[in-house]
């Protein structure tokens, strides 16, 4: 890892370095002991006195009409409690999606348990609550469902829509996005290119699946659920409102979770239907997901279809852009609404400087397991798009990739640079960014010129080894609003609670830094507390890389007002003016007499019964919000040396290299870590992860023998450039967030690398690019390029 900053404030070098300055250093992560050490508690790890067990039975058709569901068998099994289809759950609503301003989704929300039609292999039909798990999964074995299936579901999103239901079609609403005059940009353009681009259907298989544990206290009229969440307090208010309860009533847990990348967390039918079951059975019910069902049932991503074409003037630079998109929603909408579809087309543009654009999103359904997000969603697609148009664009001019989007990069002196739209509902304004810099920097980084040699080198000697760029602008910091509450014990301990999750990002160490940093202490005092409804009354979880921007921007607030309340304390005791006092490493020592107070022992001072305190708010703690309006941009570049096996089709990334401006970095080594792991799921979704249908619907990706993930033999050697060259004007800190940096730019420069490659300018137009469609890709262009030329 490079680690480039921007130049530090000037120091006084006289004094000490500060103890506890954290911001930017690599400190050890806090979250990791518990999980290397064995002792980390899963909800597969919890267990409850007289907990019942779900098992969940799943339609074996894609789509059809039920006639009836016989539960009998199942219902006579000793140690079987109850057996429900959807007549059992009586006047349960549908499971809600985010509010948004696009209108039409709600006929098309999910039932828990299907009604009177199924729409997808797994979709849930019925579910067994059993005293165990074995028990339950033969009883829900028993179960047969008699479902009149439909012939030919639809399982394409550009095939002619059909019906959903009685007047309702499977093609809820086409979204448009644009502005300027296309028609005309296009009238007087010097080239137009067209390409038709297609990214496959995949998504996050975590090491742990999915799986709730509920328990209801009927005395207390208290419902309890402990599960991955993202969402927390959204989640909790839904379940609230399903249930007829108060929020007050309903409190969700969040324990150590097994890896998120967005599809975990979002409200399931399981989750739902455990709930209910808890509060009707008067029991704990605990369901588990095996990975079978994972991979059926699961929030699926990323297919979409694009019809892109470009505008170009006759120096390469882009007058226009129109895109044509089919989204590929499967069989509902899920918690995510059209958001996806949203962003795709939303956030298309990236770094490039477009006068005029026009967008259409046609967001349809089919007969195939729901989609939502998935880490980079939107992006990693609409990077690829974009990307392959730029490419194809330098093909057509002739102007070197590199100096094409030079041309076209939107400058640093036009930041904040308005787009004229939106996306996530929030108005589209790049708040910084030095494109053209950065660009020169990942060329360095990697040896451009000399890897560009090599590559040609080896291809002179029989090897088919190429180059590929992607560039990529991210979003992060999404609002409205967190919360953080602060606060320092008689015992010296920092306690951090808010309302974001942890999925694995190593937020509660960055959240740690922040607040010691601020304050003046050990980042290793610090517990933060986190995704537990109980602990706070407001939260918007972790999704979209906004934890480090906006819980850390409270946090920073909150620590600042703790210092202050600290130093004043001090000042009294200490006989010392509150501007003398300094706090750091935990200590707070008056410049002039060079007495000193721990944060413990000022904190002693101010408990309520403290003699000391005076007339002094009791407690060494506050609250803050941080409340944001716009997200902000980070950006990067991604790019790899391939080696293609013509014979076989296989691709394999030899080297790798990602350059992305963060605007500052908490913890370099926990953003390096983000990034790689970010890639190998990248890796995955553009050389092998797909799920695939056959032509009734029936998924053929089930098992770890169809669906193919990368392991460690098919990374690379990966090299990140970490750069804070355009810290975000829109927080105090400067940060931007990098969850999902390595994976935006993976499959747009491993498709340019592999026509470089194979020396075939546009060859790659869909990911995943598996050998078998390499192989017929190859077959198809030669035999284009043949018929040209003739």
């Amino acid at each position: 890892m490079q680690d480039q900053t921007t130049p530090p404030l000037p120091q006084d070098h006289n004094k000490p370095p500060r103890k506890s300055a954290y911001i930017g250093r690599a400190v050890t992560r806090l979250e990791d002991r518990p999980l290397v050490s064995g002792t980390g508690r899963f909800v597969g790890d919890m267990d409850m006195p007289h907990q019942l067990w779900a098992r969940v039975v799943r339609s074996a058709h894609a789509t059809g009409r039920i006639t009836g569901i016989d539960i009998s068998e199942a219902l006579e099994m000793p140690g079987v409690v109850a057996v429900w289809t959807s007549k059992d759950l009586g006047d349960l609503p549908d499971i809600p999606f985010r509010a948004t301003r696009i209108e039409g989704l709600g006929p098309y929300t999910q039932p828990c348990l299907a009604k009177g039609r199924v729409r997808y292999v797994g979709e849930p039909v019925a579910i067994v609550f059993a005293e165990d798990p074995y028990l339950a999964e033969d009883a829900a074995e028993t179960v047969f469902a008699d479902i009149d299936e439909d012939v030919d579901p639809i399982l394409d999103a550009r095939a002619e829509p059909g019906e959903f239901a009685p007047g309702i079609s499977t093609a809820p609403l086409t979204l448009t996005k644009g502005y300027g005059d296309t028609e005309a940009a296009f009238a007087e353009a010097a080239h137009v290119v067209e390409l038709d681009l297609a990214i496959g259907r995949h998504s996050g298989i975590p090491m742990e699946t999915r799986g709730a544990l509920a328990a209801w206290d009927k005395g207390r009229e208290r419902l309890d659920l402990w599960g991955a969440t993202k969402r927390p307090h959204w989640n909790r208010d839904r379940l609230a409102e399903m249930f007829g309860l108060s929020p007050s009533q309903v409190a969700l847990h969040e324990p150590h979770v097994g890896g998120g990348f967005g599809i975990r967390g979002e409200l399931y039918p399981e989750d739902i239907l455990v709930c209910l079951a808890a509060m009707r059975l008067e029991r704990p019910v605990k369901w588990i997901e095996d990975r079978r069902e994972h991979m059926m049932a699961a929030n699926q991503s990323r297919e979409q279809q694009h019809l892109i074409r470009a505008a170009v003037d006759a120096e390469g630079r882009l007058l226009a852009i129109d895109e044509t998109l089919h989204h590929d929603q499967g069989a509902y909408v899920r918690t995510h609404g059209a958001r996806v579809a949203d962003m795709s087309i939303g956030l298309l543009l990236g770094p490039y400087r477009v006068p005029a654009y026009a967008a259409r999103a046609h967001y349809r359904l089919t007969a195939k397991t729901p989609a939502a997000t998935y880490r980079a969603p939107s992006r990693f697609e609409s990077t690829f798009v974009r990307e392959r148009l730029i490419d194809a664009i330098a093909a057509r001019t002739g102007i070197d990739a590199l100096e094409l989007r030079r041309r076209n990069f939107i400058a640093s002196d036009e930041m904040p640079f308005d787009r004229q739209m939106t996306a996530l509902e929030s108005d589209v304004i790049l708040d910084s960014g030095d494109y053209v810099g950065l660009l020169g920097k990942a060329e360095a980084f990697c040896g451009l010129d000399a890897l560009r040699t090599e590559a040609a080198g080896r291809r002179a000697r029989g090897e088919c080894v190429g180059v590929g760029l992607a560039y990529f602008v991210e979003k992060s910091g999404l609002g409205p609003s967190e919360l953080v509450r602060l606060t320092v014990q008689p015992d010296g301990s920092i306690e951090i609670v808010t309302g974001a999750a942890s999925l694995g990002q190593g937020m509660e160490t960055a959240v740690a830094q922040i607040a010691a940093d601020t304050l003046g202490a050990d980042y290793r005092a610090c517990r933060v507390i986190h995704g537990d409804t109980d602990r706070i009354a407001h939260g918007w979880g972790a999704h979209a890389s906004r934890v480090t921007v906006m819980t850390g921007e409270a946090t920073r607030r909150a620590a600042e007002t703790v210092r202050e309340k600290a130093r004043e304390m001090a000042a009294a005791l200490l006989d010392c003016a509150p501007e003398g006092i300094e706090i750091d490493g935990g200590v707070a020592t008056c410049r002039t007499s060079g007495a000193s107070l721990t944060l413990a022992e000022i904190a002693a001072a101010l408990d309520p019964v403290s003699p000391r305190r005076g007339d002094r708010e009791p407690g060494l703690a506050a609250e803050a919000w941080y409340h944001n309006k716009h997200m902000n941009y980070p950006y990067g570049a991604h790019i790899a040396l391939v080696v293609v096996d013509a014979e076989t089709g296989r691709t394999k990334l030899d080297r790798y290299w990602i350059s992305y401006d963060v605007g500052r970095a908490v913890n370099p080594a926990m953003i390096e870590g983000q990034i790689v792991g970010g890639l190998a799921q990248g890796l995955g979704g553009a050389l092998l992860e797909e799920f695939r249908f056959d032509d009734q619907g029936q998924p053929l990706s089930v098992t770890f023998a169809d669906y193919l993930m990368p392991t460690s033999a098919e990374m690379p050697d990966c090299q990140v450039q970490i750069l804070q060259d355009a810290p975000s004007p829109l927080n105090p800190l400067g940060v931007k967030g990098s969850g999902e940096a390595g994976v935006t730019g993976s499959g747009a420069a491993i498709a340019s690398a592999i026509d470089d490659a194979l020396q075939r300018p546009g060859l790659v137009t869909r990911l995943p690019v598996t050998p078998q469609y390499l192989k017929a890709r190859i077959a198809e262009y030669d035999a284009a390029r043949a018929e040209g030329s003739e």
